[in-house]
């Protein structure tokens, strides 16, 4: 199940042990599992974008405010 969410500030991803990418600012969609969250966007150019990172680091970022949840 989906749930949707607005970047605010700076929230970045590994590809492998390469350097950090930033996800742009903006509306994305969040899938969970135990272990990880995937985080999915489109870009200014409509360009998709996905990407899962660790529940820890996603649970620092909606507690910093990087991550806004959608009200129900």
């Amino acid at each position: 199940m989906s749930t949707s969410a607005t970047i605010h500030g700076l929230v970045t991803y590994r590809e492998g042990e390469g350097v950090p990418m930033t996800i742009p600012e903006g509306p994305v969609d969040l899938d969970y599992a135990p272990d990880s969250v995937t985080i999915s966007w489109m870009d200014d150019s409509r360009t998709a974008g996905l990407t899962a990172i660790p529940r820890d680091e996603y649970e620092r970022y909606v507690r910093e405010g990087h991550i806004k949840l959608a009200p129900k």
